[in-house]
């Protein structure tokens, strides 16, 4: 039933092919129609037809529907570079009738490579639809996020130092960017290693010398990105006598390509082939600690005028 300023939310996402099929038009609307050598698209078909299909949107919806319950509130998902698009969920949601959204994105971390075009998508879309359009920049650093991420973390990690008959190493990872946008004062490197670091201090049996971090997916162009790779620190971790890792990805927060292949097929290939054996915390997806979460972020954007009629905050300019 509508009611009066009716508030919804919004959940963004980068999207993903269906099938291995769609990835070259999928490819364009993530490089903006800029072609890729050919080579460079058959082996992203090829990874995603090894794992034979991303669940990232599955998830995602997933994830809304659990948010919309907790909250009674409606949650639409978008997704950036397929479908359901941004701007088609956005021009829906004007035709249900929402005035007031919180949108937010499903990358804690703040970087003008993921969530600032997230947000210049959004806003070209809503321009004078709603009343008020309220964007999360960034939630690295909430609590029930680290607390999600330390949960799949602590049974998972006990579960590898059982069957190596050791202490295993913890390598955290975040998706690398070209550093010049760290150069260019974007916080992104600075909020994956907090999260990270939060994450580690959440479990009071980790030390200091029981992880280290490192930037994965590293891109094929537009000059130097992040690191260290995951591949040069299992190679150090190897070399200080270590027989595996426990690899967590801290900057992701459902399965998808990034998980499924670059850390369970490639990664967990490189390090058997160097002797060493590698396991991976489970993704948060629909985790109840995580639904909390995104939860708490929608609600404290919120302010109650009357108890039972939510308003949402103006965001404050850039």
């Amino acid at each position: 039933m509508s009611k009066p300023a009716q508030t919804a939310v919004l959940l963004l996402a980068h999207g993903s092919p269906d099938r291995p099929e769609e990835v070259p038009e999928f490819l364009k609307n993530v490089t903006g129609g800029r072609p890729l050598p050919p080579a460079a698209v058959e082996e992203i078909q090829r990874r995603y037809a090894r794992i034979g299909r991303s669940p990232l949107t599955e998830i995602t919806v997933r994830q809304a529907a659990l948010l919309a319950r907790e909250l009674e509130l409606p949650v639409y998902v978008g997704m950036r570079n397929w479908t359901p698009f941004i701007a088609g969920v956005l021009r829906q949601m004007s035709a249900d009738g929402v005035q007031r959204v919180v949108a937010l994105c499903l990358a804690p971390q703040n970087s003008r490579t993921s969530v600032g075009l997230y947000r210049q998508a959004a806003m070209a879309e809503s321009g004078p639809r709603f009343e008020r359009f309220d964007f999360v920049e960034s939630w690295h650093d909430h609590p029930l996020l680290i607390r999600a991420f330390a949960e799949r973390l602590a049974s998972g990690w006990k579960r590898a130092c059982d069957e190596l008959g050791a202490r295993v190493p913890i390598l955290f990872t975040a998706h690398s960017v070209p550093s010049r946008t760290i150069l260019e004062g974007d916080p992104y490197e600075a909020q994956a290693r907090e999260t990270a670091a939060l994450v580690a201090m959440a479990l009071p049996t980790l030390t200091v010398d029981d992880w280290t971090f490192a930037f994965q997916s590293q891109g094929p162009s537009g000059g130097p990105w992040l690191g260290p790779t995951v591949e040069d620190t299992i190679l150090a971790l190897k070399k200080k006598g270590h027989g595996g890792v426990f690899l967590q990805p801290i900057g992701f927060v459902c399965d998808h390509v990034e998980v499924l292949y670059d850390i369970d097929v490639a990664f967990r290939g490189f390090a058997e082939r160097e002797g060493m054996r590698l396991w991976r915390a489970p993704s948060v997806n629909d985790s109840s600690t995580f639904i909390a979460a995104l939860a708490d972020v929608v609600r404290s954007r919120l302010e109650p005028v009357e108890p039972a009629k939510p308003l949402v905050q103006i965001a404050k300019p850039q």
